[in-house]
């Protein structure tokens, strides 16, 4: 369930509360006038189930809530209610399922904005990276791949797409390319450091490295990796299963892609270089198009059930 927190302008009190009730999975509607002083209007409370809360917030910005009021959403982690559980009963699909694109936009508006923080962790995670690699070391490349935040623009650059919104999917390819750029290149000067402290070597790169050579040698497995990677990734931000993010996050070779890149180039090793950098638009390319995909058809499917329920509910 959803709790939606709404302050709402006196005159148009009646509205909101009638597109409440008609909103079928709707419950535990309260109503308390005046008590708003910034923007001045009344209290209006109410959760909805999950699946029907898309329907009811676009109802809402369709009646100009959102710019002469205020409409905020929590999730109830508990709810102990029949009425609750009636509607949910109500509501059309599962839970689950639904796509609450309001949300998604948001969560990934902020995360793809380009920031000092989001670069200093794509740094950081680059960083540890190029230890990997030198290292060959998959612990540390592991666990840069769970530091690095990019999976955040890529996902933005998704919902863009799908959503049509073209200050998303710039805003999402800025942080996206800046982050890697300034990333790649901040690794290369700490590579001519540790190699100055004799703790980078070119004969470490230039080993084998069974552990981690496949950062550089890119193959159809790293296309399809990065597909089921994309695919879930979206599913985990869609369905509010943020801890399957992790699993994404080191799933796929970006973060680590580019430090091999970077340390590579810094040693001149430009084969090597080249080599991990199509690595990295590779899994790039396979997450945004997966991602995409998986948008899609979440929204076809979606859609599909509510207008099911819709004639069925006509029907009656």
């Amino acid at each position: 369930m959803l709790h939606l927190r709404l302050i709402v302008p006196a005159d148009r009190t009646d509205d909101v509360v009638r597109t409440v009730e008609r909103t079928v999975g709707t419950a535990h509607l309260a109503v308390v006038p005046g008590v708003a002083r910034n923007p001045r209007g009344d209290l209006v409370l109410c959760d909805v189930a999950r699946e029907a809360g898309d329907e009811l917030i676009g109802s809402l910005r369709a009646l100009g809530i959102d710019k002469t009021g205020s409409i905020a959403v929590e999730n109830i982690d508990l709810s102990l209610s029949s009425r609750a559980d009636k509607a949910e009963a109500e509501a059309p699909g599962e839970g689950a399922d639904a796509v609450l694109w309001e949300h998604l936009t948001d969560a990934t508006h902020e995360e793809s904005t380009l920031s000092v923080t989001y670069i200093a962790f794509l740094t950081l995670a680059t960083m540890i990276a190029a230890c990997g690699v030198v290292l060959d070391n998959a612990i540390l490349i592991v666990g840069a791949m769970a530091v690095g935040p990019e999976f955040g623009p890529l996902a933005g650059i998704c919902t863009a797409l799908v959503q049509r919104a073209p200050r998303l999917a710039w805003r999402s390819f800025q942080a996206l390319i800046v982050g890697f750029a300034v990333a790649m290149l901040l690794t290369v000067t700490f590579s001519y450091f540790m190699d100055a402290v004799g703790l980078f070597e070119v004969v470490k790169l230039d080993a084998e490295r069974p552990n981690t050579n496949f950062i550089y040698r890119p193959d159809a497995f790293s296309f399809v990796v990065a597909v089921l990677a994309g695919a879930a990734g979206m599913l985990s931000l869609t369905s509010a299963k943020s801890g399957a993010l992790v699993g994404v996050a080191i799933s796929v070779t970006t973060v680590p892609a580019a430090a091999n890149a970077a340390v590579a180039f810094s040693y001149q090793e430009y084969k090597q270089a080249w080599g991990s950098t199509e690595q990295l638009l590779l899994n790039l390319l396979g997450i945004v198009l997966a991602g995409t995909l998986t948008l899609l058809v979440q929204k076809v499917v979606w859609d599909r059930q509510r207008e099911r329920a819709a004639a069925r509910s006509g029907g009656v």
